[in-house]
């Protein structure tokens, strides 16, 4: 038999904001390879009838509770990870992985036949789950096969609210080994933005373009020399960033060696396209695996100072290109004061990148931001690194984006009614609902989503 830990805890506002939120009263299945079959255990043991609800907790983040069930299961979805993956190797590519496997054990396994997926989340210590670029489209793109396939469209980095998924099988393409890397700063958002769609447009471009927005950074162009190299360090030298708000643009080029002066000649043609600041270029070279599991360094860090469970109040927004201005203008300008809680970042995304089977909600427009405000929060803090600052701070903007009428649509938002819900999928509503009565008609999937309540017929 498998171990079912039961435990009690508190819903405190600290806990409810991180990826370690616990809720009162619920199970935990460590192994669920070694117990009974899920539908016999929830069926036979608890029956139809009973309040038992069933959430996925992957190796990764919570927002809110969303992968919690109160008073039932919760799946450690890592015990669903096989004895190894199989790499199929070809024409078209692809790995077969358990739907408990981390992207960085993916990384590595393919790396060895020298493959790679097309995508990949910006943090590979995860469970396989989704992420975006704007190039090769969301993680969930590269979906080939998977377990329960009529519900694959639906859940992948948006709401596994019609099954848990045990396996998966992920497309794969050619993997360069080396990677340039590179970071630019303006200081006019304009230019930025420009760039940037210019650079998701283009036929020959960079493989992978990310934006941060930067506000009252001491000596940033000093902390990035640990790491990079200025292309003018005397300009780079002079240059000053405090109490400024900047805008950074992260790119790279993948490459092989016996590569390498064909790609130094396409960079210097793609940056003279771009209107930056002359002197924050700065480049670096790294290995594939490397550049790819970049966050990692920051985790091990972050860790030896206990500042990395801790609370993370992220907000993940989708910003209507014809409104992204005037957010910034008020979020960038007046609301916020400082970036030094966590990293915010700004990109352009293609809609046509995006499959519209899935259940996200995407803004009415081809071309949309994404915000997000990676935060984290100092335990026990009242000052402005503190929880309640930051949730306070992420009411404001919402707040805004209502009231200046942004059209804003939340990345994994947390509603509390159905009609909050309702409101956030309008005309898709109803395919959504059809597919909840469809898939999982007694409510008993992912609880902490608080999309549908046990027991409650569908109409």
């Amino acid at each position: 038999m498998g171990t079912l830990v039961l435990t009690k805890s508190t819903m405190q506002p600290e806990i409810l904001a991180t990826g370690t939120d616990t809720s009162p009263w619920r199970f935990y299945i460590q192994n669920p390879f070694l117990i009974l079959p899920l539908p016999l255990t929830m069926f036979g043991k608890w029956g139809p009838g009973s309040e038992l609800t069933v959430a996925a907790r992957g190796h990764g983040h919570s927002l809110q509770g969303q992968a919690q069930a109160h008073r039932g299961v919760v799946i450690n979805m890592e015990s669903f990870r096989g004895p190894q993956m199989q790499v199929h190797p070809g024409k078209n590519p692809y790995v077969d992985v358990s739907g408990g496997e981390l992207w960085i054990n993916i990384l590595h396994e393919s790396m060895k036949y020298g493959l790679a997926p097309k995508s990949w989340t910006d943090y590979l210590h995860l469970t396989v789950g989704a992420g975006s670029c704007y190039r090769e489209r969301r993680c969930a793109k590269l979906l080939r096969e998977a377990e329960c396939r009529p519900l694959s469209w639906c859940p992948w980095r948006t709401w596994s609210v019609w099954h848990n998924n045990t396996s998966t099988n992920i497309s794969r393409a050619s993997a360069q080994k080396l990677v340039k890397w590179i970071r630019v700063l303006y200081s006019d958002f304009s230019a930025f933005t420009r760039d940037q769609e210019h650079l998701i447009s283009a036929e020959n471009r960079f493989d992978y373009v990310e934006g941060f927005v930067i506000i009252n950074r001491t000596g940033l162009l000093n902390n990035w020399r640990s790491s990079f190299n200025p292309e003018d360090p005397v300009q780079a030298s002079q240059f000053e960033s405090d109490g400024r708000t900047l805008f950074c643009l992260e790119l790279t080029k993948h490459f092989n060696s016996d590569k390498i002066d064909m790609i130094n000649k396409e960079i210097e043609n793609l940056l003279s396209e771009l209107s930056y600041i002359s002197s924050t270029l700065f480049m670096s070279e790294v290995s594939y695996i490397e550049f790819l599991d970049r966050v990692h360094g920051s985790e091990v860090k972050l860790r030896s100072k206990g500042l990395w469970e801790v609370p993370h109040p992220w907000l993940n927004l989708l910003i209507p290109r014809s409104k992204i201005h005037n957010f910034a203008q008020e979020v960038f300008g007046n609301i916020l004061t400082d970036t030094s809680n966590g990293p915010i970042l700004v990109y352009p995304v293609n809609k046509s990148k995006w499959d519209n089977r899935t259940s996200i909600v995407l803004p009415d427009e081809d071309v949309f931001y994404l915000v997000a405000f990676l935060s984290s929060a100092v335990p026990s803090s009242t000052g402005t690194d503190g929880l309640e600052h930051i949730l306070t701070q992420n009411r404001r903007i919402l707040d805004f984006c209502e009231a200046a009428e942004i059209g804003v649509k939340q990345y994994l938002p947390h509603y509390t009614t159905q009609k909050e819900w309702q409101a956030h999928f309008g005309p898709r509503w109803e395919i959504f609902m059809q597919r909840k009565s469809a898939y999982d008609p007694l409510a008993i999937l992912a609880p902490g989503q608080k999309i549908f309540q046990k027991a409650i017929s569908i109409l």
